[in-house]
């Protein structure tokens, strides 16, 4: 918590805390601020608790932490499929026709494969087509 914050500053904010509260009421200060403080943290693990409830037995080992962008963008650069996107590309494979779920069999004279030819003249090596009313 004080780990960016020298001990000059440290040192300066408790001689301000001694001139504004007093060394009597000091004490009674720093306990209702640590109070306040666990009270925040113990809502805040129910409410964590709770979301963990809702969302059902295969998200218990959720973390919240994982939804910060940094911890997104590090699972992504490390290379893991850790957020679970690999079954959503499963589904999408099953779900689109366009996407066969195997490949063609180059010897199937009912199913040829894609040839770049069949693809349109941007394909065969020549101009893409022009349109004269695209902007």
């Amino acid at each position: 918590m004080f780990f960016d914050m020298g001990p000059v500053k440290l040192v300066a904010l408790l001689t301000l805390a001694v001139v504004l509260f007093g060394p009597d009421k000091l004490p009674a200060v720093i306990q209702q601020a640590m109070e306040l403080l666990r009270r925040i943290r113990e809502f805040s693990d129910s409410a964590k608790e709770d979301i963990r409830s809702g969302l059902g037995p295969e998200f218990q080992d959720f973390e919240f932490e994982d939804l910060h962008p940094r911890n997104i963008v590090r699972k992504q650069l490390q290379g893991g499929d850790d957020l679970g996107l690999k079954e959503f590309r499963d589904l999408r494979d099953l779900l689109d026709p366009l996407h066969p779920l195997d490949p063609p069999d180059p010897l199937d004279p009912l199913h040829p494969p894609d040839r770049p030819a069949e693809r349109g003249p941007a394909a065969r090596g020549g101009p893409p087509p022009f349109d004269p009313e695209a902007t």
